[in-house]
């Protein structure tokens, strides 16, 4: 009987961390609370990015390592800058730059996420 729980919970574990292939882990609530931080600097381009906001990116990077994570998280993105009237893109486009953190994809409304590899 040990055996086979012990067998189960090896199952179990296992199913936990497959994921399917092409399916993405990183949800857009994860994005945007990663992100936040940037936003009062990418609105204005006043001052310079936080500490927050280019850990931020880093923890971005690390979260979206498979193609299907970085074109969500570039979607996730997207559709958060697309709701800032006043995202100065330029500023934005410069931020890992800046930051000196690099992420496959620029904050844009303009971007097509299907392009990200």
């Amino acid at each position: 009987m040990k055996g086979v729980v012990i067998s189960v919970l090896v199952v179990l574990a296992m199913v936990r961390l497959m994921v399917r292939l092409g399916e993405a882990t990183i949800s857009c609530e994860e994005v945007v609370n990663i992100v936040r931080p940037c936003a009062p600097y990418i609105m204005t381009g006043i001052g310079s990015s936080t500490i927050a906001c280019c850990n931020g990116l880093d923890q971005l990077r690390k979260s979206a390592t498979t193609t299907a994570d970085k074109q969500q998280a570039c979607q996730c993105a997207k559709d958060a800058a697309a709701g800032f009237l006043m995202l100065n893109e330029q500023v934005s486009a410069s931020l890992p730059t800046l930051c000196k953190r690099h992420i496959d994809f620029p904050i844009s409304k303009n971007i097509n996420c299907q392009d990200i590899h």
